[in-house]
């Protein structure tokens, strides 16, 4: 993920909200933050779009408190087996996990930041050899047969999150590539 204004994947995860607390009492803005009162108080908690947390945040409005799809918890389930969690139910509509980590961590402390970056990176590393080994085996199928095996491969996608289902795709089309060009040369023995 970049982060480029015209970029969709950097959209997806600047708009995920993150929850935070009050430092400072907030008058008749309550609304805005999406407060059923008009009024906030300090250690009042709300929840912020990314985007906003950082200057919040630097300018010593809010505390951060790490969002739910990094929390202990998760990560624990990650350590257990990073191929069985739904990374795309953590952050909702098949979003940017990882680039909502990697927004986290750039306002974390340098400690938290090094841990989030470590578990963002070894959960990559576990989930990319079944996604690439998944992408080559549906690519790879003649299409009757890859529709007959629809149900099991939209399950497998459904897990995904945005920048894992960009590289099932594009596995799945080098897969298809190469089955084409190998049914099309010319196999006369020699």
């Amino acid at each position: 993920m970049d982060n480029d204004y015209w970029s969709f994947e950097s959209c997806l995860s600047e708009q995920q909200k993150i929850p935070c607390t009050l430092k400072l009492e907030v008058g008749n803005h309550g609304n805005l933050l999406g407060a059923s009162e008009s009024d906030l108080h300090v250690g009042g908690k709300v929840s912020i779009p990314m985007w906003l947390a950082p200057t919040l945040i630097l300018n010593d409005w809010l505390d951060f408190n790490i969002p739910p799809p990094f929390m202990q918890r998760v990560k624990r389930a990650l350590n257990a087996d990073a191929r069985s969690v739904r990374l795309s139910a953590l952050v909702g509509n098949g979003g940017e996990w990882y680039g909502f980590g990697k927004l986290v961590a750039d306002i974390l402390e340098e400690s938290q930041a090094k841990e989030l970056q470590g578990v963002l990176l070894t959960t990559f590393k576990e989930r990319f050899v079944d996604l690439m080994d998944q992408a080559q085996h549906f690519g790879s199928l003649p299409g009757s047969a890859a529709d007959n095996m629809g149900d099991r491969g939209s399950d497998f996608r459904e897990g995904l999150e945005m920048t894992e289902r960009e590289l099932f795709l594009l596995g799945q089309e080098s897969a298809k590539a190469v089955r084409l060009w190998y049914e099309s040369t010319d196999r006369k023995e020699h």
